[in-house]
């Protein structure tokens, strides 16, 4: 049988592609699965840095496989309150998108840290069509993303959002010419892996962790993610700035 997620490593990126074009990447249980297994490999290899998500033959993912649905089995919601992926890893996660990212799919991106979009790229919850509720975190990170109005107008109508739009509103991060998304992810993950790891995680973490917390709790959770960081990275970094490192906008 042919593997349904396919996982490759290139120094510190880890690229983790989901293998089913035939049904536009849908997940079924054993893919589901199988990306569990791949992240939780990702985040447990002390070389890999950043991972890139992405579907295989023009397609991110469709979402739940509704033809193994029918059948009556229950799907597990991979990133919902009892998923594999229920919270974010510790390391970044890059989606590139072509084609759909729906229902599942949307949720999927959603988990992911940045989504680097093809021209041709959609974004919708297809779902509710056929019926099938969001219960892989769509209806919690999607209004935290967006707004709750842009949300709803989505999650109520079951609208197609172009690439063009979900840049706009910050649904994508960043927009590539069609066939080029896994490339520019893979990229932008190369130079998030240079920077210095540990105040880049720290920020990362205090990022996701000040959502609901007073502005108070969060400076001082602030603080406290950064101090690591202060201890063992900010001292040398001051130090190859005043020695002449990274003059004149130079990346190092």
């Amino acid at each position: 049988m042919t593997q349904k997620v396919l996982v490759e490593k290139t120094d510190c990126v880890t690229t983790i592609t989901i293998n089913r074009p035939h049904v536009r990447n849908a997940l079924d249980l054993e893919t589901t699965a199988a990306l569990g297994t791949a992240f939780r490999a990702f985040e447990d290899d002390d070389e890999a840095r950043v991972a890139v998500l992405c579907g295989k033959g023009g397609a991110f993912c469709a979402g739940a496989d509704l033809k193994e649905l029918a059948t009556g089995v229950i799907y597990d919601a991979w990133a919902g309150a009892h998923g594999p992926l229920s919270r974010p890893l510790s390391k970044p996660v890059i989606a590139a998108i072509a084609g759909h990212a729906c229902a599942g799919g949307l949720g999927l991106a959603l988990w992911c840290d940045l989504r680097i979009a093809e021209r041709s790229a959609s974004f919708a919850v297809l779902s509710r069509r056929w019926g099938v509720p969001m219960s892989d975190g769509t209806t919690v990170r999607l209004p935290r993303l967006i707004g709750m109005s842009r949300a709803l107008d989505m999650l109520l109508t079951a609208r197609v959002v172009s690439a063009d739009e979900a840049f706009g509103m910050g649904l994508a991060n960043r927009l590539v010419e069609d066939g080029q998304s896994r490339a520019e992810a893979e990229a932008l993950a190369r130079t998030i892996c240079a920077f210095p790891q540990i105040a880049m995680r720290s920020d990362r973490v205090s990022a996701y962790h000040q959502e609901g917390l007073p502005l108070a709790n969060a400076l001082i959770e602030e603080d406290r993610f950064a101090k690591d960081a202060k201890a063992k990275e900010a001292l040398s970094g001051a130090r190859r700035f005043a020695s002449g490192d990274g003059r004149h906008g130079a990346l190092v």
